[in-house]
């Protein structure tokens, strides 16, 4: 990796800029992490899903990363991505194994069954909204997060008491501008929180997640080790909200912005499933996934390498808005168009269990929140809205709104 890296900026201030710097590298561009982790970067959607779906590209850092085995970055902020016991980090036969103990937790059925529930949940936090006595509302804080934290938080059991940390920590975990002393304070804290939630649901099981976790044995009788146990809680708990926080959002603000495409969606012309797909594409909750590395010399069809124990970062809105996928107008948000194809839940061996719950709580979130008031829009008089200080999330921090 000789050729001089594109520095990614720790706030992600200009994600979709930042991709664009990427593509007249070819397949891959060398780009540098914060604290001079050095990585490649796909510049498109056909080389990055390729790259997901490769048997020689590898999630395991004690396996395959080099600085890792030698000892870096265990005490930057990395560790918090890469430092995990659980599937999000394991590779083959590993992966394999904790997936088929984790899967069963979200089979189609377990997913419907919350519909009921998440229904529920909307309604009351609109209820909590109308009752604002100016008709303003800053859309993150009253409705894009506590309805996805809500749901995370009892499908996993996580006591009421708790969940106001658990939400704190989360944030705090996407946030790529930590020190990397906050970041390792971050994960131990959570780890800790979470420790006490198994030592609760061990002492007294009941029909949640956690208590699922804990009882699941795969085909030969093995159960998640302590540290998988942690890890994989870590895991879901933190994206099983935070991603569906971000597409609530970036649907919201999407819609808003383009009048036009909220009238369609609106009217039953497109339908709301549309909707939240091109949000998906064109605003991916997740914009670039710290880390897979190269098992061996891996030769791109453009005669580039990405080197054996090379670091590749996973770039979902590079990916997203790929002119050579979706054309010269990939930039452009538009329901209508024929090909919302994207890779933005991943691909392959780790594409996200948890993508249907998250695409059935948008599913019911935006038709209802556009329903209870048809007049919302973004509140002009309030400072503009905040972006995440991430380059991983992507999302909005704040977003005022007027309801009516």
């Amino acid at each position: 990796m000789g050729q001089c890296p594109i520095a990614i900026d720790p706030a992600g201030r200009d994600i979709h800029g930042e991709a664009e710097s990427f593509r007249p590298h070819g397949s891959v561009a060398p780009v540098e992490l914060p604290g001079g982790i050095r990585a490649w970067a796909p510049t498109g959607y056909a080389v990055l899903k390729r790259l997901l779906t490769d048997d020689r590209v590898s999630k395991d850092p004690d396996l395959h990363w080099p600085p890792w085995r030698s000892g870096a970055y265990r005490d930057s902020w990395i560790n918090t991505w890469v430092g995990v016991s659980n599937m999000f980090t394991a590779y083959g036969a590993d992966h394999r194994r904790l997936r088929r103990l984790v899967s069963p937790a979200f089979t189609k059925r377990r997913i419907d069954v919350l519909r009921p529930r998440i229904e529920e949940i909307t309604a009351t936090l609109l209820d909590r909204m109308a009752a604002a006595p100016d008709g303003r509302a800053e859309l993150r804080s009253a409705f894009a997060h506590p309805l996805p934290m809500g749901v995370i938080c009892e499908f996993f059991g996580v006591p009421e008491e708790r969940r106001a940390d658990s939400s704190r920590l989360v944030s705090q975990i996407f946030d790529t501008t930590a020190t990397p002393e906050r970041a390792l304070a971050t994960l131990r804290e959570f780890a800790d929180l979470l420790v006490d939630l198994i030592a609760a649901r061990r002492e007294r099981p009941a029909d949640d997640f956690t208590s699922a976790l804990i009882a699941a044995r795969d085909e030969d009788g093995s159960r998640l080790t302590e540290t998988e146990l942690v890890g994989t809680l870590v895991l879901v708990v933190a994206a099983g909200h935070e991603t569906t926080v971000n597409l609530i959002g970036n649907a919201v603000h999407a819609l808003l912005t383009h009048p036009g495409q909220l009238a369609r969606v609106r009217t039953g012309e497109v339908l709301w499933s549309e909707a939240v797909e091109e949000t998906l594409r064109w605003a991916p909750p997740i914009a670039n996934l710290p880390l897979r590395f190269a098992v061996e010399d891996i030769e791109l069809p453009d005669g580039s390498t990405i080197a054996r124990g090379d670091a590749i970062l996973a770039t979902y809105a590079a990916a997203g808005r790929d002119p050579l996928r979706h054309g010269a107008h990939a930039h452009r948000f538009d329901i209508s168009r024929p090909d919302k194809e994207h890779l933005s839940f991943g691909h392959g061996v780790h594409f996200c269990v948890g993508a249907p719950l998250a695409r059935l709580e948008a599913s019911i979130a935006l038709p209802a929140l556009f329903a209870r008031f048809p007049g919302l829009r973004v509140d002009e008089a309030a400072p503009p809205a905040i972006r995440l200080d991430s380059f991983v999330a992507n999302g909005f921090a704040a977003f005022p709104v007027r309801l009516r």
